[in-house]
């Protein structure tokens, strides 16, 4: 489901998938520092998240090497969301009314993209 572009992931996560229920009880979530409440909010078997450097501390070297692990692990998300972009119609401004097309248009730049990889 399409949101505007202002509104926080976290928030998004919050109404989509409800805290009371549990969504994640039985899985190992990797999250970004986009969604620190997380482990507050939901219950879940174990949460991989970065660690945050501070001007007071800065991060351990073990830290950092967790920190290189996870975005190693990231970077092929993130490369896929880019690849879905480069069909301009889920990054350019859609003026229609119905949000039906928004979710189709997504659909169908994720399945060009899979097609795109498969080959």
């Amino acid at each position: 489901k399409y949101w505007a572009g202002k509104t926080h992931d976290y928030t998004i996560l919050k109404e989509e998938l409800s805290p009371l229920l549990n969504w994640f009880k039985n899985l190992d979530v990797y999250l970004d520092l986009g969604y620190l409440g997380f482990a507050k909010d939901y219950c879940c078997k174990s949460i991989f998240m970065p660690s945050k450097s501070k001007k007071s501390s800065p991060l351990t070297e073990d830290q950092r090497h967790f920190n290189r692990q996870l975005s190693s692990q990231r970077v092929g998300i993130e490369h896929s969301i880019g690849g879905m972009k480069r069909y301009r119609i889920i990054s350019d401004r859609i003026r229609a009314h119905n949000l039906d097309n928004h979710d189709s248009a997504l659909e169908a730049c994720a399945g060009l993209w899979n097609f795109y990889l498969s080959n």
